[in-house]
């Protein structure tokens, strides 16, 4: 495993308890700190579950009821809905604390963790990968692990799996984030919160969306975050969004530089399944470094969880079988999963990079309880099996309402 984040450690979780031997490289050492917004959404509590870890999330860190939806003066406070498969509640966990527990947990299962080790890249045998080139601490000499099979879980930027040569489909959404830490009166507030219309000290409209997570310890996460469908996404500056954004916060979270903790960081999203190849003879790729983050709410962490737990899948059945053309079915299983809602994601995107647009449908939506709690359930990839047509009918509707507005703010 190439990474011992959300993607490797599920994936050498669900491998080691199926009895394989499993090796988890990470270059970082726990705890580390990781660019997140934090929030657990009901998908990534319900793989967590599963992974037999929800009563330890549950015992230490915040949980939340739903999501409050600002915008134009107008506030709604939407609960998870009701599904047949995903609970309908989640939690905030700071990443340097779930990231461990979870690359923790994998090794009570069986696996073996290389901490502070760098992979420096692949180990090719007649052209297969055979493992990966490892440097355990800054002053160890080089030295090759060989692997039947190895998954690439080295996040957004992928170092190793741009050396087997995947790469970012650049027609696809990518995301841009920041965020920081304010300690807060209301860092136990039930609901997280997400601002629609952000805008400046001025009054003048920001591209992009904000969001502000409690977590339960004193602490807030404040961030904001942009999609380049925007059209001058590239000469904006994400500090100043975030700057603005923090000035402008409703006063009941108490931000302000005084409350202020540490520096804001960021980062950029690859989304919706941007990169590709997802798997070759003897690898596959996952999480972040498959392009799987969701466009509609910039969630990673369940796209981590659950492309790991596929990965494991087909290669424990590889590893059994002794037929490694098991692994060419996980890209399918993407597909099957996750092809319909990512292409409504990345059309959708479109229209989130529009803020005339956007404007009017939030401005709009803010006045229909049930059309946001539509939205909600979209966002959230929360959608019952049978209203994954009427979703896809719905972003067509909103795209023909799209092609009618101006692609210039007045």
């Amino acid at each position: 495993m190439v990474g011992g984040g959300p993607a490797g450690a599920a994936t050498a979780y669900w491998l080691a308890q199926a009895g394989h031997d499993v090796v988890v490289v990470e270059r970082k050492t726990f705890p580390r700190d990781k660019t997140c917004g934090d929030g657990l959404t009901p998908r990534a509590v319900r793989q967590l579950a599963d992974m037999g870890l929800e009563d330890q999330v549950a015992a230490g860190h915040h949980r939340f009821v739903g999501l409050r939806a600002v915008a134009h003066g107008v506030t709604l406070e939407l609960p998870w809905p009701d599904h047949p498969h995903f609970p309908s509640h989640g939690y905030v966990v700071r990443r340097r604390h779930l990231d461990q527990l979870v690359a923790e947990h994998a090794v009570k299962a069986g696996a073996t963790l290389l901490q502070g080790s760098e992979v420096l890249g692949p180990v090719l045998e007649r052209g297969l990968v055979a493992g990966a080139v490892v440097r355990r601490g800054a002053s160890a000499e080089p030295e090759e692990l060989r692997a039947r099979y190895v998954v690439v879980a080295d996040g957004a930027n992928s170092r190793f799996g741009r050396a087997l040569g995947t790469s970012r489909n650049r027609s696809y959404p990518l995301g841009m984030a920041i965020r920081g830490y304010w300690r807060s009166p209301r860092h136990d507030d039930p609901w997280i919160e997400s601002a629609l219309d952000v805008r400046d000290r001025n009054g003048a409209s920001l591209p992009g969306y904000g969001w502000i997570f409690p977590l339960g310890d004193g602490t807030i996460n404040v961030g904001i975050g942009l999609l380049s469908t925007f059209r001058h996404w590239r000469q904006v500056n994400t500090s100043h969004l975030m700057a603005e954004f923090a000035a402008t916060a409703p006063a009941r979270w108490g931000i302000s530089p005084e409350t202020q903790v540490g520096q804001p960081t960021g980062g950029r999203l690859p989304m919706a399944g941007s990169v590709g190849p997802k798997a070759g003879p003897t690898w596959l790729a996952v999480g972040d470094a498959a392009g799987s983050v969701n466009p509609f709410n910039g969630e990673g962490i369940d796209y981590a969880y659950e492309t790991g737990r596929m990965a494991a899948g087909v290669v424990s059945e590889a590893l059994t079988s002794g037929d490694g053309l098991a692994l060419q079915r996980y890209p399918e299983m993407l597909r099957r999963e996750f092809g319909l809602y990512f292409k409504v994601a990345r059309g959708f995107a479109a229209i989130i990079g529009r803020p005339v647009l956007m404007r009017e449908l939030t401005r709009v939506g803010m006045h229909s309880r049930s059309l946001m709690e539509w939205v909600l359930r979209i966002m959230a990839n929360l959608l019952r099996p049978d209203e994954l047509g009427p979703a896809e009918t719905a972003y067509r509707a909103v795209a023909a309402l799209a092609r009618l507005v101006p692609e210039r703010s007045p």
